[in-house]
């Protein structure tokens, strides 16, 4: 089957289609790829499909072959009112929400480095309501723990003004530990005590760990905007896509 670039959530990936280019729908999911050679497919909903001005249908071999990543995608539903209050972390079992509860944002927060320390970058999705912004940026010479930190720093900025509880996942279990289980900061004592200040600041927060790597929609974007960021030396302010 050929395949045509689209739009998914601001990302642009390749959908699987029919020779005339009509998307090749399986019960309202097409098999898409975030990159032609990334050896992973997913699966995403015709209706967050958008089409790209550029028309071209690509031939099957386009795409290399992939294996197909499964997940779960549910609506949370946690409510919590209490203000500063950083929520026990959470054991999700492989079910990762691509959409926020009524009432509630949600992100998914990461950071890459090339070389530890190297070059570093920080990627991050909000969803609020029906809005998904989107960040990417460029840190300069750090280590993936800062990165990590600071993707997660910004996303508590950015959601400050929200006034609604906050589910953020992230695959970092170092800034899990140190920003909710009591872990003591040996490096980094600034960035730590920064970025609790910045969680204490919302209305209430719950920390997520999600496995990195391992086809989570919302995770793998946050990722591909870190590496973006690393790999172009730039950075891409909060959009809204």
């Amino acid at each position: 089957m050929p395949w045509r670039k689209m739009k998914l959530r601001g990302a642009k990936v390749f959908a699987l289609c029919e020779q005339n280019g009509e998307l090749k729908n399986d019960g309202g999911r097409v098999e898409i790829r975030f990159r032609r050679d990334d050896g992973r497919s997913y699966e995403a909903s015709t209706r967050n499909l958008q089409p790209l001005e550029e028309h071209t249908v690509y031939p099957d071999e386009h795409c290399t072959s992939a294996s197909r990543v499964t997940k779960g995608t549910q609506r949370g539903s946690n409510k919590n009112g209490n203000k500063g209050k950083i929520q026990k972390t959470s054991k999700t079992q492989g079910h990762y929400p691509s959409f926020p509860a009524d009432g509630q944002a949600l992100a998914y927060a990461d950071g890459a480095c090339s070389g530890n320390p190297g070059p570093s970058g920080l990627g991050a999705v909000l969803l609020v309501g029906d809005q998904q912004w989107e960040l990417s940026e460029y840190l300069g010479k750090g280590t993936n723990n800062i990165a990590e930190l600071t993707a997660i720093l910004r996303v508590a900025e950015a959601s400050v003004t929200h006034g609604m509880h906050l589910d953020l996942y992230t695959d970092s279990s170092y800034a899990i530990g140190v920003l909710s289980k009591g872990w003591k900061a040996k490096a980094n004592q600034s960035l730590v005590a920064e970025t609790r200040s910045a969680i204490q600041a919302l209305k209430s927060v719950k920390l997520h760990h999600v496995r990195g790597h391992a086809g989570v929609l919302l995770n793998e974007r946050a990722d591909e905007l870190a590496r973006s960021a690393v790999e172009t030396c730039s950075t891409t302010p909060w959009l809204c896509s």
